[in-house]
């Protein structure tokens, strides 16, 4: 980085910093949830109710239309062909054979590719989403091994498939930097994530830890993750005029719109994105370059073209998580109290985005320490562009923090729950701002109580035939997001009827139910009578699915959207009504209507305000403010995980026999649904821990194992009944009360496993994942 970048970036961070001491030091009333949601003072309405996912039916039955499966007429299907080098130029390009094959409409190259714009780089601005900013397919030259070098166009997709497997490249390669430690050797740069520095520094925290009387140091490793969605990246484009229709496998539909647009030279509402159904996301549903391929084939050929990624293909060009190698180290009083907390180390990226692994994020937050030294440090390597993976930086961070916490615990002999509970702080340890709610400690014994973590032996005291059994504990933490860019519409029709719309995304989470559910309470209807859209870039708002933040910013847009709806409806109701000279303060939505929150007789409904009135519909739309309580209070989500590992003395086996997750997300507004998604992460921070792994060659920059029988995730076999459990405490000032819950589940996972492999067999493995031949 140069001087005057360095310069810029400090006045940036300054600025910043002035702000966030300005809002902190603002009253709570002024900021958004400064006045709790009035939703979560009702207690007997929809929210909390595990209903099932509305959609279910349509989904079981096979009718749910995904972005493969929409059905035009000549549609074309297409085929890609991946590069075999880490750098360089395409020397020949023998695409005859493909051309001449039978069904073969199109074969497209940097020879014929329309002129195109690269993608706007993910958070560069407001609604870019592109997974990297290089040129596609516009000249001759290779950026990573697995980059798209042709596509092909056939009528069937066996023709596609067939024709490009006759394609012959030959590249010159040039040097390429694809070995980590050739990569750091070049020098490493400070990271940044989400603009902000991933760097923090109190207090003199090498010298506290020299000083301490107990201490722990070690390095923790975790290797690259791909992504494996059960539904395969996939877009059905079509052009219609100078207008592009995309039905895409996003959980971003609003910035596709806006960033394709860009690409092509359009304007946004030129593009129209459509996303009702995706099976999956967990990061890796956004703009990559296979959408705009599929859109530059669709133009050069006239016809709608169907580009699904092989899982292979997935592997090739869709990011995932990067490589870390992170210290930590803790120092410590007799009594367990923090004197230093150090966690740093270094991640891998490409030169072409802006994601590296945050891994310090949990650190931040978690624990109470008198000195503390923050850092991640970027190498980078000629390879495919990271991108979020769930929980970016808190799912691998926890794995090193909470497994240094084990360590130090086990060398004072203090209950690893007890050592962490001494360690609780009473503000942000980083930010000073007070917490918005936080009932880590409650977690954790209600956690205890359920799981029989009394009963926990020495290392390697238990056995069961071959066998070791052991218990291990790690907290889990997210923070709470809400993202600026919300807005909801509310139509509400004279029959009592209400459709909520909004461009939000439902991956499989539930998010039509409980926001069907929310809206039903806010508006005091029954869920029949209110329909939620979303997955659709024509609709307001611009809302992202990630960072476990969607829930927050659909709920805020809807609160924005729904006082205006009450204004409007005051105004109608006029001098005849009961609700006469109220104001929308005063009111809530009750029984079909509208009624004073302290005088529920003063009541009229939807229906009758809106016939007097002579009114078909009122339809509103309104923005909430911008998520300023990110920066006046703490606000995360916690949770407690408690593992049963058994380990086999003669193969090294782990097998994980029980799982607990104890959580602290606020108020929980479906169990069904997050009972489900709790499971989930939970489930995927097993795979973290005992299987996942890319194989990455480091001599060409090639990922080895890009399939589902090479690459292992977690199946029935690997997966114990698992518990969940929270304290369904409202936080004060969110929407709802509610904090997220999709990407809490696989925190602390990989540390509580490690921690009860050691507690079973003494061995500490600090380098994941756990297999066998780290045991042996």
């Amino acid at each position: 980085m140069s001087i005057v970048e360095d310069a810029k970036q400090a006045v940036k961070g300054a600025a910043q910093a002035a702000m966030q001491t300005a809002v902190q030091m603002a009253p709570d009333s002024w900021m958004p949830g400064g006045r709790p949601d009035p939703l979560i003072r009702q207690q007997h309405g929809f929210v909390g109710k595990p209903i099932s996912r509305i959609d279910g039916a349509i989904k079981v039955r096979g009718i749910a239309p995904y972005a493969a499966e929409f059905p035009l007429d000549r549609m074309a299907y297409a085929a890609l062909v991946f590069s075999t080098v880490a750098k360089g130029r395409i020397a020949t390009l023998d695409t005859a054979a493909a051309e001449a094959s039978p069904g073969v409409a199109l074969v497209m190259t940097y020879r014929n590719a329309p002129r195109m714009a690269p993608m706007p780089l993910f958070m560069t601005s407001e609604k870019a989403c592109g997974g990297n900013d290089l040129p596609i397919m516009q000249d001759d030259r290779v950026y990573w091994n697995g980059e798209p070098v042709a596509l092909v166009l056939a009528e069937t997709q066996d023709q596609a498939d067939h024709a490009a497997s006759l394609i012959h490249v030959d590249y010159v390669a040039e040097a390429s930097v694809t070995a980590l430690d050739e990569a750091k050797a070049n020098g490493t740069e400070p990271g940044q994530f989400m603009g902000q520095p991933l760097r923090y520094e109190s207090g003199d925290a090498d010298a506290a830890l020299a000083a301490a009387p107990h201490s722990v140091d070690a390095t923790y490793t975790t290797p690259r993750h791909s992504h494996n969605a059960i539904e395969l990246h996939a877009v059905t484009v079509v052009w219609e005029g100078e207008t592009l229709r995309v039905h895409d496998a996003s959980q971003m539909v609003a910035h596709m719109a806006w960033s394709l647009g860009h690409v092509f030279g359009l304007d946004e509402d030129q593009v129209h994105v459509t996303s009702p159904f995706v099976g999956g996301g967990f990061g890796g549903k956004g703009l990559w370059q296979h959408q705009v391929l599929a859109a530059a084939a669709a133009k050069l050929s006239g016809r709608p073209v169907r580009l699904m990624l092989s899982r292979e293909g997935v592997y090739r060009i869709v990011g995932g998580r990067t490589i870390t190698e992170q210290r930590v180290a803790i120092g410590a009083q007799a009594d367990g109290g923090f004197d230093a907390l150090l966690h740093t180390g270094t991640v891998a990226m490409s030169h072409h985005n802006v994601l590296p692994e945050p891994f310090i994020l949990p650190t931040r937050s978690a624990y109470a320490s008198k000195t503390m030294k923050l850092d991640v440090e970027v190498a980078y390597l000629d390879m495919v562009a990271n991108t979020f993976m769930r929980a970016p930086g808190e799912a691998v961070g926890t794995f090193a923090l909470e497994s240094a916490i084990d360590e130090l615990a086990v060398a004072m002999d203090i209950d690893p729950i007890e050592l962490r509970m001494r360690n609780e702080p009473e503000k942000d340890p980083t930010t000073g701002a007070p917490f918005s709610s936080r009932e880590v400690e409650k977690a954790y014994r209600d956690g205890a109580a359920r799981f029989g973590w009394a009963q926990r032996g020495k290392p390697g005291a238990r056995r069961e035939g071959e066998w070791l059994v052991g218990m291990g504990v790690a907290t889990a933490t997210y923070p709470y997001y809400r993202m600026p860019g919300g807005a909801a519409r509310i139509t509400l029709t004279r029959h009592g009827h209400a459709t909520v719309d909004i461009a939000a995304h439902d991956m499989g989470m539930g998010t039509s139910t409980a926001q069907t559910q929310v809206a039903a309470d806010r508006l005091g209807l029954e869920m029949e009578q209110v329909t939620f859209r979303y997955g659709d870039s024509s609709l307001p708002g611009v809302v992202m699915a990630g960072g476990s933040q969607q829930t927050a910013a659909i709920g805020a847009s809807v609160i924005a959207a729904h006082r205006a709806l009450v204004g409007e409806l005051l105004k109608l109701a006029g001098n005849d009504s009961p609700l006469a000279g109220l104001d929308a303060d005063e009111v809530g939505g009750i029984d079909g209507g509208l009624a004073k929150l302290d005088e529920p007789t003063r009541h009229e409904s939807y229906v009758s305000i809106l016939a007097r009135a002579q009114r078909d519909t009122v339809v509103v739309e309104a923005t909430p403010p911008m998520p300023l309580e990110t920066m006046h209070w703490s606000m995360h989500s916690h949770g407690a995980m408690f593992c049963e590992a058994r380990v086999n003395t003669v193969t090294g086996e782990v097998r994980v026999s029980r799982f607990l997750g104890s959580f602290d997300c606020g108020r929980i507004l479906n169990p069904k649904t997050a009972a489900s998604q709790f499971r989930g992460g939970i489930i995927m921070g097993l795979g973290l821990a005992l299987m996942e792994e890319t194989q990455y060659d480091e001599r060409n920059g090639r990922i080895m194992n890009p399939s589902l029988a090479e690459y292992h995730v977690p199946v029935h076999m690997d997966v114990p009944e698992i518990e969940v459990m929270w304290t369904d405490i409202p936080d004060p000032h969110t929407p709802m009360g509610a904090r997220g819950v999709g990407e809490i589940g696989i925190t602390g996972v990989g540390a509580a496993v490690a921690n009860a492999v050691f507690n079973a067999t003494g061995k500490r493995i600090r380098d994941l994942p756990i297999t066998l031949d780290k045991l042996l």
